[in-house]
C-alpha cells in the first residue's frame, strides 16, 4: 500500500513541475502548442483531400514523411552511444547523464510513428497491421519486424527512464537485477531498429538505388552522429539554464570523440558506394548520377547531396581536432553541420534518388508541399514537448529536490 500511495504522489508531483515555470517555460510551451494546431489543421486538409494535397505522386510515392520517420529512428537509436560507455565500461561522467539519452529516444520514437500515421492514406486502417486485432503477417513482412522492434524500443526505454524516475523520487536504490539486463537489452534492440528500417528499403530489390549490402552500416553509422549531436546541444541547454550539475564537461567531450569516429566512418562508406557506383557505371549509375551531378534539366538534388558531403566532411575534421570539438563555438558548429548532413542524406539523399527516375524512366521532381511542411512541424512539436515536459520531471528529481518525503 505504501508503494502505491508513493506512485500516486509521484504522479502527483510530476503534474505540479510540469505546470509551473516561468515565463519563458510558457512562451516556450505556448510555442510548441501553436506548431501543434497549426499541424493539426494542415492534417485535416490532407484527410479531407487526400495525399493529392502533398507532393507525392505514382512516381515518388514516399517523401519528406518517410525521410523525417528514417531520421528519427537514427536519433532513437543513438541512446546507445551513452549506453555502451555508462554501463558496458561503466564510466560514471557518462552515466549520469544516460537518462537523459532515454528521455530523447522516446520523444524521438513517438515522432517516428507520428510521421508513419501521416503517411498512412488511409489511416482508418491501420489496424490491420496490429497483432491479435488485425493480421501482422510476421515473419514475412519486414514491416511487421518494424513494427514489433520500435514499440519494443519504446516501451523498453519507457520502463526503463520511469522506473529509474521512481526510485529516484522515493530515494530507494533500483534493482540491479531488473535494470542492468535491460539497459544491456537495449542495446542490440537500438541496432535492431535501424536495421530493420534500413532492411525496408534494401528489401526492395527493384530499387538498385537502396539494394545494397552496406545500407544498414550506412544507417547507424550516421545515427551515431546525428543523435548525439542532438543531444550535445540539449545537455548543453540543460547544463546552463536548469543548473544541471550531473552533466560534466568530461563527458560531453567523450560524446564528441565518439562522433568524430562513426562521422569518419560514415564517410568512408558513403564514399564506398559512390566508387561501386561510378566505377562500374552500370545502368543503374543513373540514381546516383540524378543525386550528385543532376540528369539534364533535372538538378534539383545535386545541391542539397554536396551540401550534405561538405557539412559532414567539415564535421568530421572539427571533431577529429581535440583543441576544435573542446571549445564550445566549433563544438556546436560541428552539431549543426553533422545534423544537417545526416538530416539531408536521410531525407532527400536517400528516398528521392531511390525512386528517381522511376521504373519507366520518368522523371519527376519532388519537393515538400506546404501542407507536408507543416504537419512534419506539428509532429515536431509533439516531440519537443514531450522532451520538454519528461525533462522538467526528471531534472527536480535528478537533482533531488523532489522526494517522497517532501511531498
Amino acid at each position: 500500500m505504501e508503494s502505491i500511495r508513493q506512485f500516486f504522489r509521484f504522479l502527483g508531483s510530476s503534474l505540479r513541475s510540469i505546470l509551473v515555470g516561468n515565463r519563458y517555460y510558457y512562451a516556450w510551451i505556448g510555442f510548441l502548442l501553436l506548431l501543434m494546431v497549426i499541424g493539426c489543421i494542415a492534417y485535416f486538409g490532407q484527410l479531407r483531400h487526400g495525399l493529392i494535397i502533398a507532393n507525392m505522386r505514382d512516381q515518388v510515392s514516399w517523401g519528406f514523411y518517410i525521410g523525417n520517420f528514417t531520421f528519427l529512428v537514427g536519433v532513437a537509436a543513438a541512446a546507445i552511444m551513452l549506453v555502451i560507455p555508462a554501463y558496458i565500461y561503466n564510466w560514471k561522467p557518462i552515466k549520469e547523464i544516460t537518462l537523459l539519452g532515454e528521455l530523447l529516444a522516446v520523444c524521438s520514437l513517438v515522432m517516428c510513428l507520428g510521421f508513419v500515421m501521416v503517411d498512412i492514406g488511409r489511416p482508418d486502417r491501420f489496424w490491420h497491421i496490429l497483432p491479435v486485432v488485425g493480421r501482422l503477417n510476421f515473419p514475412n513482412s519486414l514491416l511487421a519486424w518494424d513494427v514489433l522492434v520500435l514499440n519494443g524500443y519504446l516501451f523498453l526505454n519507457l520502463f526503463i527512464v520511469f522506473y529509474l524516475l521512481f526510485h529516484a523520487y522515493t530515494r530507494k536504490p533500483y534493482s540491479h537485477r531488473l535494470i542492468h539486463p535491460l539497459v544491456l537489452l537495449s542495446i542490440p534492440m537500438a541496432v535492431s531498429i535501424h536495421t530493420v528500417t534500413a532492411y525496408l528499403y534494401n528489401g526492395l530489390a527493384a530499387r538498385p538505388f537502396w539494394n545494397s549490402a552496406i545500407l544498414a552500416p550506412r544507417f547507424l553509422a550516421s545515427a551515431f552522429c546525428s543523435g548525439p549531436a542532438i543531444l550535445l546541444v540539449l545537455l548543453q541547454i540543460l547544463k546552463r539554464y536548469a543548473h544541471m550539475e550531473s552533466i560534466k564537461d568530461e563527458a560531453l567531450h567523450k560524446i564528441a570523440e565518439l562522433m568524430a569516429y562513426t562521422m569518419g566512418f560514415n564517410l568512408f562508406l558513403t564514399a564506398a558506394e559512390v566508387f561501386k557506383e561510378f566505377y562500374s557505371s552500370t545502368e543503374h549509375i543513373i540514381y546516383i548520377q540524378y543525386l550528385f551531378l543532376g540528369i539534364k534539366e533535372h538538378n534539383t538534388l545535386v545541391p542539397f547531396a554536396w551540401a550534405s558531403i561538405l557539412c559532414g566532411t567539415a564535421a568530421f575534421i572539427l571533431f577529429l581536432v581535440p583543441r576544435a570539438r573542446k571549445n564550445w563555438v566549433t563544438l556546436n558548429l560541428g552539431c549543426i553541420l553533422i545534423y544537417a548532413s545526416v538530416y539531408i542524406e536521410k531525407g532527400m539523399g536517400l528516398i528521392i534518388p531511390g525512386l528517381t527516375p522511376d521504373a519507366l524512366g520518368e522523371i519527376y521532381e519532388y519537393r515538400p508541399s506546404l501542407t507536408e511542411v507543416l504537419v512534419a512541424a506539428g509532429i515536431f512539436a509533439v516531440g519537443f514537448l514531450l522532451f520538454t515536459l519528461l525533462v522538467k520531471i526528471a531534472i527536480p528529481i535528478l537533482r533531488e529536490e523532489t522526494a517522497a518525503h517532501s511531498s
